[in-house]
């Protein structure tokens, strides 16, 4: 079979059959005649013909640090989904968070000549930089904000801040944090940089230095509470850059029968499915990933349309979620900001 004679069949134009399978203009009517034609022959256009007529390959490059994190399979979701819709394949390769890997796989992403990139990024180098400023085809960072350039993020800031506010106007008064690398600018250092401007604009300026660094698993939440627990005496609550962290916190807790909320409330950022299945629920907060990752393709769409589409980026807000009954009143709804 050839677009010929599924034009033949379908009683179109050759050209309609090419506006077809390339999503260009067509009628409802022509549409439906091709699609049953195809849909009766099982025809698939060549991709390699396509490539060498169009010079687009149909596929977007989408580096990502971790499969297994929630946020991050959340965000992927809402790219494959946008990306479908737009008749493009995803070409997925996974860094393990090593910055390392990810400027390898921008360089080969360069190679492959995929349509545009988005890259979920994590930390941002002088090198990353440079290779992203060289990169020839459409790109956006999702995760991150970087000024000048094409970026989905959230107001990591506002979200800690928040949620500190809320814990010490709830009658919490000694606030430990445990904090993600600082390297890493929207869940480490601003997340970080929230809570302890939080401290200090309520009066509690010494609770700034309540923090300990952990990596992004259970196993370091549970070990850095601990740490945390040796260093500041009688905390109340306990706030958590992620999620996971926070869980890890809760075990470590519960093994030392401090109840939770009672003796110590942990937070978290997030609102996994984690955060829903821990007793008591995690107190969290919302961050919208899928939209994230929508907008993302949303984006990158722009770029490629052959349009002048503006550099944009966009800040998504966040708020507050499993707040515990006995915290819920008329001064706590949900707060969104962006």
């Amino acid at each position: 079979m050839n677009i010929a004679e599924i034009a033949e069949m379908a009683g179109v134009s050759r050209a309609a059959v090419s506006r077809y399978f390339n999503h260009g203009y067509i009628s409802e009517e022509k549409s439906e005649a091709i699609r049953k034609v195809v849909e009766k022959t099982g025809y698939r256009p060549s991709v390699q013909a396509q490539t060498l007529r169009t010079r687009k390959t149909k596929m977007i490059g989408v580096i990502a640090p971790k499969v297994a994190s929630a946020s991050i399979g959340r965000m992927v979701e809402g790219l494959i989904a946008a990306l479908n819709e737009n008749g493009y394949q995803m070409l997925l390769a996974v860094t393990q968070n090593d910055p390392k890997r990810e400027l390898e796989y921008l360089q080969a992403f360069h190679e492959k000549q995929v349509d545009g990139v988005i890259f979920s990024a994590t930390i941002l180098t002088p090198e990353h930089k440079r290779i992203l400023k060289k990169l020839p085809v459409p790109l956006v960072i999702v995760g991150q904000h970087l000024s000048g350039s094409c970026c989905v993020y959230h107001d990591d800031y506002h979200a800690c801040y928040d949620l500190t506010k809320f814990l010490l106007e709830h009658g919490r008064r000694r606030l430990g944090y445990i904090s993600a690398i600082r390297e890493d600018q929207a869940a480490g250092a601003e997340r970080c940089r929230g809570f302890q401007d939080a401290a200090r604009d309520l009066g509690r300026g010494d609770l700034a230095d309540n923090t300990v660094t952990a990596a992004f698993s259970v196993a370091s939440g549970y070990e850095k509470t601990g740490e945390l627990l040796g260093r500041c005496e009688a905390l109340d609550g306990i706030i958590c850059a992620t999620d996971t962290m926070a869980v890890g916190c809760m075990q470590y807790l519960r093994e030392r029968h401090i109840r939770i909320p009672d003796q110590i409330i942990v937070a978290g950022h997030g609102d996994s499915e984690l955060s829903r299945v821990t007793a008591p629920p995690l107190l969290t907060v919302h961050y919208s990933y899928e939209k994230a990752g929508t907008l993302a393709v949303q984006m990158l769409m722009e770029r490629l349309s052959g349009e002048r589409a503006a550099l944009r980026e966009v800040k998504l807000g966040c708020y507050i979620a499993n707040i515990p009954v006995g915290m819920r009143d008329s001064n706590c709804g949900v707060t969104v900001h962006g």
